[in-house]
């Protein structure tokens, strides 16, 4: 416990004071913000939350990913992730450690789209639900990525066109079956579906999720043992 306390403590200041991570959880909700402002009541047949839930599908599959990686890759890159694997940080403490600040960045910036996108109560919880189970994921795909990348600029080449994958497929998938059959496996094309569709249930996304949920964990687990101690 003391561990992941202590790591978040220090990743809660390094994302304080880094710009680049901590813009990626203020520009997606301002775009959705700006747009819905430009277009709400003047375009006949074009819901209030259109873009909210576009971007908000981006953000959990393109920022988190990316930030993730580049936050896990710096600490590979200054060996600071040597010196904890050697004092005897277990992977769990690590990615909880790192993990939960991230998480908690993630939902404040959930709750501030749910908000832009007016939904009612029943649709800001399950918009709620679904979107941080997508915030786990990708952190724990961000953080294998960053295992395997030896510095910044290596994780940024790997996770930036997988997260455009990721994040713009589901968009894709909305005009063509094909697409649609592919990403459906995905856990972003899952949360595509409730936050276009809440009255189309969330059980069946929900298993999905969470599916990719502990594959990813277990690739990670995998990725720190191998990894941890390598430059």
């Amino acid at each position: 416990m003391r561990s992941i306390k202590a790591i978040f403590i220090k990743q809660t200041k390094d994302m304080l004071k880094n710009f680049s991570v901590l813009i990626m959880f203020i520009v997606f909700p301002l775009v959705a913000f700006a747009m819905t402002a430009l277009t709400a009541g003047r375009i006949e047949g074009l819901s209030d939350s259109m873009f909210t839930t576009q971007m908000a599908s981006i953000f959990i599959g393109m920022s988190l990913i990316m930030s993730s990686a580049g936050i896990i890759a710096e600490d590979r890159e200054n060996k600071s992730l040597r010196f904890l694997v050697i004092a005897g940080v277990k992977p769990h403490s690590y990615l909880i450690g790192i993990g939960s600040v991230i998480f908690i960045a993630s939902l404040i910036t959930s709750i501030a789209f749910g908000f832009i996108g007016r939904f009612d109560q029943n649709e800001f919880l399950l918009f709620l639900v679904i979107m941080m189970s997508g915030a786990i994921a990708s952190i724990m795909l961000g953080a294998t990525i960053g295992m395997f990348s030896k510095n910044q600029q290596a994780a940024t080449g790997i996770s930036m066109p997988l997260a455009m994958v990721l994040g713009f497929g589901p968009m894709t998938a909305q005009f063509n079956e094909h697409a649609e059959k592919i990403f459906s496996v995905f856990y972003t094309q899952q949360i595509n579906v409730v936050v276009n569709n809440f009255s189309s249930g969330i059980s069946k996304p929900l298993i999905i999720v969470w599916s990719n949920i502990a594959v990813l964990a277990v690739l990670f687990a995998l990725a720190y043992s191998k990894k941890g101690l390598r430059n």
